[in-house]
């Protein structure tokens, strides 16, 4: 049984976060074998950039925290990608930055050409100094930008938002109003820091970086909730879920389909058959289904 999501079938109801894996055909099909229903690509940004110096990555355990800075070799030189997609047999969400309207617009135009089955602006990086949150924080600027976008691209629109909102769900609003499609749930919590006591100074190289794994799953929850409150349109919850009980709660809260980031790190690539093998055996074994779990968590509110 397919899953359908704002046109399109889906495998499943799991989706690779963006910034995970790179954006080579070859990758993107492993990861859609090894059972993701919608794979997204690394983010795409107007101009070639290097990202951070190393350490950008540092394991703690119960998370994460990175500072990978957008890496991407800009818009204009990807076509050796563009073409090995062309024949691709699975959906791709393609992921795109800016550090202006004009940039993100201009991003979204070109990519939407090459036949992404979505775009997916990402107006919540809290570890670049340019192309960081700033548009996800204020719902002026999120209905800015999504509107811009929608305007130049032929396909779905999902808006990638942060939880350092102070209103998490307005921001969702402002977007479902400039014409998004969907919204996409958290990206990671941030900055933090982490700092060598004996060398006593960060251990980032940037510094300060996102904050990933199921450490912040509470606070994806809770803004997925938030968002499933304030609009109509699907949402994908993510953030921490590493397991099909993970991704109960979060569909719970009113997520329509789940992102998986840093689990592939502690579960394998193929955590994605896993956990919707772990969410079917869950609803079968509870005699439900994801109709009547979906957004459950709001019926005592």
């Amino acid at each position: 049984m397919t899953v359908p999501f704002i046109g399109k079938q889906l495998k499943n109801r799991t989706v690779l976060a963006s910034g995970i894996l790179g954006n080579s055909k070859d990758i993107l099909e492993r990861v859609h074998e090894q059972g993701c229903g919608l794979v997204t690509m690394k983010s795409i940004g107007p101009e070639p950039r290097d990202g951070h110096k190393n350490p950008t990555v540092i394991d703690l355990g119960c998370g994460m925290i990175n500072a990978v800075g957008l890496p991407s070799p800009g818009y204009q030189d990807m076509e050796e990608e563009w073409a090995e997609l062309e024949s691709r047999n699975f959906p791709v969400n393609a992921s795109i930055y800016g550090g202006s309207v004009e940039e993100f617009q201009r991003v979204a135009k070109f990519v939407s050409a090459k036949g992404p089955d979505f775009i997916e602006i990402n107006i919540s990086c809290p570890n670049s100094e340019k192309h960081g949150m700033l548009f996800g924080v204020n719902r002026q600027s999120a209905h800015d930008v999504v509107s811009a976008v929608k305007k130049v691209i032929d396909v779905p629109l999902i808006a990638k938002l942060t939880p350092q909102a102070i209103d998490i769900g307005d921001i969702a609003k402002a977007c479902q109003d400039a014409g998004a499609d969907a919204i996409c749930a958290i990206n990671t919590v941030g900055p933090g820091m982490v700092i060598d006591i004996e060398a006593q100074m960060p251990i980032l190289a940037f510094q300060k970086g996102g904050l990933s794994g199921p450490m912040i799953k509470p606070v994806a929850v809770r803004c997925v909730f938030d968002i499933y409150k304030a609009v109509t349109i699907p949402i994908i919850g993510l953030g921490g879920i590493s397991t099909g009980e993970d991704a109960i709660e979060m569909i719970m809260a009113g997520a329509s389909l789940v992102g998986i980031g840093s689990a592939v790190r502690y579960r394998g690539i193929n955590v994605f058959e896993k956990v919707a093998r772990e969410m079917d055996e869950w609803l079968l074994s509870h005699n439900t289904s994801f109709k009547e779990i979906h957004g459950a968590a709001h019926q005592q509110n």
